[in-house]
Formats: C-alpha cells, sequence, structure tokens
C-alpha cells in the first residue's frame, strides 16, 4: 500500500473522482498550471485536461457562484478558496445559494458541491492565513462540514464528500499537510512516513461523513478534538500520565453523537479543544450536547481549551495555539476530587 502525505491523498482523491466521474471538475485560485499554492492539485491538470482542472479568477464569490450554478445542472465541482481566511467573500453565496438550494427548490435541485480551504495556524501566517472558522459553516442547516486529521481520512472524506449531494465544506489543517503536529514547535519536523495512517489506498475508497474515531483509547477523560488539535491531545494524554481516550470528530456536522456520549459516559469527565476562538466555537455546541447527553454522568465541569479571542497573532503564535501544556493543565483540572 501507497504511503502517502496529506497531500498527496487529497490530490489522489481528487485524482481518482475525475477519472471515476465524468462530471467532477476542479477549480480555483491558481490549481490548474501551478498545482495549488500547497501542490494539492499538482499535475491533475496535465492528466485530466484544462476543463477538468483550471484556473479561476481571485474572487471568491464568483468561484462559489459558478459552482452552485454547475451543481445545479448536474456537475460536482470540487472547489479551492486558497486560504480559509478569504471564504467570506463567499458567504451570500455559500449561505443563501448553496446550502438553501435543496430546501428551496423542494427536492427540485441540489449542490453537490465540495469548497476545500486549507485552515489552521501553526505556520506563522498571522491573521490572515491562520483562521479556523469552522463554527460558522456548521450554524447553517444544509451544510456539511468536515476536517480530517490524516491522510487516510483525508482521501476516503474527500471522496464521500464529492460523492454527497449536499454541500461539503472541507477544512484542511495545513500545519498536517506533510506531517502530524503535536504541538511542540521547536522540536524537528515528523513526516507521515512510518505511521499507520499514511497508508492510503491509490484506488477508490471513502470514509462515511458521519463517523467520528478512537484515536486513543482510555478510561479517566474524554477529548473531545479534530484537526490539528487531535495530536496535539494525544500528546497532551501521554505527556501528563492521564489515561484521556481522544477523540477525533472528522465530521464537525453532521455529528457522530453517538460516539462522543458513549466515551463522555464511560470516563465522566470530558476536554474540549479546538484552534478556533473560545466565544461562540464549536466546542460550546459540543460542551452544551455533553451536558443534554450526559449530565448524570460528569463527575467535574467541562473544560474547552481553545484559541483566545483575539486575532491570531504572528509574533505570539505558540501563545495563541492551544498547546501540549494548555491541554494537559485542562487534563488536570478535570481530575482534581
Amino acid at each position: 500500500m501507497a504511503t502517502m502525505t496529506m497531500i498527496q491523498a487529497l490530490r489522489s482523491a481528487m485524482d481518482v473522482m475525475l477519472a471515476r466521474d465524468p462530471n467532477v471538475i476542479v477549480y480555483g485560485q491558481d490549481v490548474g498550471y501551478f498545482g495549488g499554492v500547497f501542490r494539492c492539485t499538482e499535475g491533475l491538470q496535465a492528466r485530466h485536461g484544462r476543463t477538468r482542472v483550471f484556473d479561476a479568477p481571485i474572487s471568491e464569490g464568483g468561484i462559489v457562484g459558478t459552482a452552485i450554478g454547475m451543481a445545479a445542472y448536474g456537475l460536482r465541482p470540487v472547489v479551492e478558496v486558497q486560504f480559509a481566511d478569504y471564504f467570506y467573500p463567499a458567504s451570500d453565496q455559500i449561505v443563501s445559494e448553496a446550502a438553501r438550494l435543496r430546501y428551496r427548490s423542494v427536492g427540485d435541485f441540489t449542490a453537490p458541491i465540495t469548497i476545500r480551504m486549507p485552515c489552521g495556524g501553526g505556520i506563522y501566517g498571522g491573521q490572515t492565513h491562520s483562521q479556523s472558522p469552522e463554527a460558522l459553516f456548521t450554524h447553517v442547516c444544509g451544510l456539511r462540514t468536515v476536517m480530517p486529521s490524516n491522510p487516510y481520512d483525508a482521501k476516503g472524506l474527500l471522496i464521500a464528500a464529492i460523492e454527497c449531494d449536499d454541500p461539503v465544506i472541507f477544512l484542511e489543517p495545513k500545519r498536517l499537510y506533510n506531517g502530524p503536529f503535536d504541538g511542540h514547535h521547536d522540536r524537528p519536523l515528523v513526516p507521515w512516513s512510518g505511521r499507520p495512517e499514511s497508508e492510503v489506498p491509490e484506488g477508490h475508497y471513502t470514509v462515511p461523513l458521519t463517523s467520528a474515531a478512537v484515536r486513543r483509547a482510555g478510561s479517566a477523560v474524554s477529548v473531545l478534538a479534530y484537526g490539528t488539535m487531535v495530536h496535539v491531545s494525544i500528546a497532551a494524554a501521554e505527556e501528563s500520565g492521564i489515561d484521556a481516550e481522544v477523540i477525533d470528530l472528522r465530521s464537525l456536522w453532521p455529528l457522530d453523537l453517538d460516539t462522543l456520549v458513549e466515551s463522555v459516559k464511560k470516563t465522566g469527565r470530558c476536554v474540549i479543544v479546538h484552534e478556533a476562538t473560545r466565544t461562540s466555537g464549536f466546542g460550546a455546541e459540543l460542551a452544551a450536547l455533553m451536558v443534554e447527553h450526559c449530565f448524570y454522568q460528569l463527575e467535574a465541569p467541562i473544560e474547552r481549551v481553545t484559541g483566545w479571542d483575539t486575532p491570531y497573532p504572528h509574533a505570539l503564535e505558540w501563545a495563541y495555539f492551544p498547546g501540549p501544556a494548555r491541554i494537559a493543565a485542562a487534563l488536570r483540572r478535570v481530575m482534581e476530587p
């Protein structure tokens, strides 16, 4: 089985679907000839042609708007917004058109589009290249929101997203493109090769869009995380010596609520981790759900470890980034008698 980085796995997913379905097209800013700013689409134009993989003007609203029109007429566009920070000009198209098309047409039309967006920090990108806007999408009825944490899931989830008849917001933690990241920025980079999650089948397969995964089994406390924070949470559990169970949401919405509830009921404690700002972040929704479904099993208040309620800083990136030390401190707090 091939060993892939997340970049290669995403490219493989698009390659498979372009070959498999003539209605799939890929376009966005610099994704054609240049192969994408992170090279996720490198070589796809040469392989599938300029009518299937092509560049678009720097107009996020135009990119998403044309994708909705194409989707309504039977195509399956996979479009890239170069950084998640730049989706805001396309907000009206995403919220008012793509998310509502099935409902407002009483099922006559759907919007089977996949909007790929690199997200998150840890790359010294500053406030306009490091945002994690997932909560803005989970709030919108009619959208699916996905964030993989490893190459195997990235390919399987992307194929499932492309085949889905609903619009899918596909968020890609760019800090994980070339290797897992445990939050220790002062240590050497670790490649994906050698890790089981980098073993990616070359052909077609899917990972269900509504399935969470247990990344680290444990009995003392449940950690709910996604994206880069899955790896940071595992590092925090191992470094703190606390027997934490780490759950990777994978699909933020729809949510695999059963897996989360089963874990929290088992451990009686819950820590929620995400990189986005704290106030009204997706962690608040997760906390509310855990209280609603696990109230009588909870042995301690739920803790949230998140980014701060500020723009993402450049000079103080690692003070903002929820690292292993902050997560470990939260794990210790929920374990206090």
